[in-house]
């Protein structure tokens, strides 16, 4: 990689109290999965719907009292964008081997609960996925534990079809 691609970021800065905005914001950064740059800044591979989430969590931290901007930048050094894109896929692989763990459990657990345990962990695969900038290995072999469940509980798996 010779150029670094654009990333947005969000500065912030929130009161101490009440407590509630700021374990609110911290949740919504979490499922953003952004990269945590410093205390009260994160950034985000920028396209659209990053560019728009930050924004809205921008105008979420002035409205608790607290202040916020959004930037557009630039990592300095092809380095430095690689360890930040390197840091977003690891968060992920462990997520991805938390969902694999819990396919694993599912299907040595009672079949009566395969179904209900495959519908929720579908919905954690579409949730990691929506925060999976940079896919490491870990996301085909969830792909795989999730296809496997499927296959326990009688659900036919459609070739090339993503779990």
């Amino acid at each position: 990689m010779t150029a670094t691609g654009e990333w947005v970021l969000l500065s912030y800065r929130l009161p101490r109290e009440p407590s509630g905005p700021r374990t609110t914001l911290w949740r919504r950064l979490r499922r953003l999965g952004v990269a945590q740059l410093a205390d009260g800044v994160v950034a985000l591979p920028a396209d659209a719907r990053t560019r728009e989430a930050l924004e809205w969590l921008a105008d979420d931290v002035l409205a608790a009292g607290g202040t916020a901007g959004t930037w557009t930048a630039r990592p300095a050094t092809a380095a430095q964008e690689r360890e930040l894109a390197a840091g977003m896929a690891a968060a992920r692989a462990e997520e991805y081997r938390a969902l694999i763990a819990e396919c694993t459990a599912a299907l040595e657990g009672p079949d009566d609960g395969r179904v209900r345990a495959l519908r929720r962990l579908r919905g954690e695969w579409r949730a990691i996925g929506r925060r999976d900038f940079f896919p490491p290995p870990e996301r085909d072999a969830a792909g795989a534990a999730l296809r496997v469940l499927a296959a326990a509980v009688g659900e036919p798996v459609a070739r090339g079809r993503r779990s």
